[in-house]
C-alpha cells in the first residue's frame, strides 16, 4: 500500500510573483476557501492563507467587487464570511431545483416566538408564555430546533432550574447578520406586533 504523500506547505507569501499577482492570488485562495465551506469562515481562519499583514478585509472587498453581476455574493454573517446566492435568485432557485428556504414551513406564530427568544434570550418556556399570555409548546420549540435556529442554553436559576433556549449561529446565517447587535428596533417590532415587551424576569 502506498504512502500518503506529505502535504506540501503552504507558501503564504508568495515573494517570487510581482505584487498584483501575488494579490490576485491570496484573493484566489479566500474564494477557494469560502466556496469549500458551508458555514462562515472567520478572519484568522482566512489570514492563514494569504501572506503576513496581507489585509483579509480589502482582500475579501476586491473578491466582492470580482463578483459584481455574478449570481452570487460574499456576506458577512455571523463573524465571519460565506457565498450565498443573490436574494433575487431565489424563486429561480426553488422553481429548479425545489430547494426551499428554512422558514417556509414556519407559521407566523413560529417566527414570533423566534424572534421573542433572539431579543430576550436567554429564556425559558414560562418567559415565552409571559411574553404572549399562553403556553408554547413543545413542538414549536422542537420546530425552531430542528431547523438549528435555537439551542439550548444555560438553566434558569429559577426552582427547577428549567433550560434556556438561545438562537444560534445558523439563525444569524438565515437572516444574514454579522452579530445579533444587527437585529431591528425592538420599538418597531413591537409595533407591528411581532414581539412584545420584556419581562422583567432572571433568565426566564
Amino acid at each position: 500500500m502506498a504512502k500518503d504523500r506529505p502535504e506540501t506547505e503552504l507558501d503564504r507569501e508568495l515573494t517570487d510573483l510581482p505584487p498584483d499577482l501575488r494579490w490576485r492570488e491570496w484573493m484566489r485562495r479566500i474564494e477557494a476557501v469560502l466556496f469549500a465551506s458551508a458555514s462562515p469562515v472567520p478572519r484568522e481562519d482566512l489570514a492563514r492563507v494569504v501572506g503576513q499583514g496581507a489585509s483579509v478585509d480589502l482582500l475579501v472587498e476586491d473578491l466582492a467587487a470580482d463578483l459584481e453581476g455574478r449570481a452570487f455574493e460574499i456576506a458577512e454573517v455571523a463573524g465571519g464570511w460565506m457565498f450565498r446566492t443573490r436574494p433575487v435568485y431565489a424563486s429561480a432557485i426553488r422553481a429548479a431545483a425545489d430547494v426551499g428556504d428554512k422558514l417556509l414551513d414556519l407559521n407566523e406564530f413560529d417566527v414570533a416566538v423566534l424572534a421573542a427568544i433572539a431579543y430576550h434570550q436567554p429564556i425559558t418556556r414560562d418567559g415565552l408564555k409571559d411574553i404572549f399570555g399562553k403556553e408554547i409548546s413543545r413542538d414549536l420549540i422542537g420546530r425552531l430546533h430542528a431547523r438549528e435556529l435555537i439551542g439550548t442554553g444555560p438553566r434558569s436559576p429559577r426552582r427547577g432550574a428549567p433550560y434556556t433556549f438561545v438562537t444560534t449561529e445558523q439563525f444569524l446565517v438565515v437572516f444574514g447578520m454579522e452579530s445579533l447587535r444587527d437585529l431591528p428596533d425592538r420599538e418597531q417590532l413591537a409595533d407591528a406586533g411581532v414581539v412584545g415587551e420584556a419581562p422583567q424576569i432572571d433568565y426566564g
